[in-house]
């Protein structure tokens, strides 16, 4: 008989992900595919947008934004893929809500709202992310999302303060 306590094995590196708290596979697939759409919505409006009447610093601004969006689309649908999934080809609906604004701020107001949105979906996907390949990519993406806030509420500030 021994005098050392003993433990039984722990088989939780062997757990089920979705046991550990971790998303599955059909709630990624969902999510990532509702930001697919979202982003896609996001890349048509900031394109639709540089061709608006506006300052030189809000049209640079809408091209990186497009910029960023088509790149998120294409992670997006390269992560779905690889999932096993089919990405979708719909736009979310707010491309028809944001165009219905025909003011440059207004709408770029409005566009922040969606980007903060997209960065409210991030944060709580990302914590149940196990795959460190897609955990890396939405968290570039994430961080993609704050910066054009931020840049965003700087351009509304300063149209703010010169009109």
């Amino acid at each position: 008989m021994t005098t050392e306590p003993s433990s039984p094995v722990c088989y939780g590196a062997d757990a089920d992900d979705v046991y550990m708290g971790y998303a599955g596979l059909d709630e990624i697939l969902t999510s990532l595919g509702e930001l697919l759409e979202a982003e896609r919505a996001g890349a048509k409006v900031a394109l639709a947008s540089t061709r608006l009447d506006a300052a030189a610093t809000y049209l640079s601004l809408m091209r990186r934004v497009h910029s960023d969006e088509a790149k998120w689309c294409a992670m997006l649908s390269a992560q779905i893929r690889r999932l096993g999934g089919v990405p979708s080809r719909k736009t979310g609906a707010f491309r028809e809500k944001a165009l219905a604004i025909t003011d440059p701020a207004k709408r770029l107001a409005f566009l922040n709202r969606g980007q903060g949105w997209v960065v409210r979906k991030l944060e709580a996907l990302l914590p149940r992310i196990r795959e460190e390949g897609l955990h890396r990519d939405l968290r570039e993406m994430l961080d993609s999302h704050r910066a054009n806030i931020a840049q965003a509420e700087a351009e509304l500030d300063s149209s703010v303060r010169d009109a």
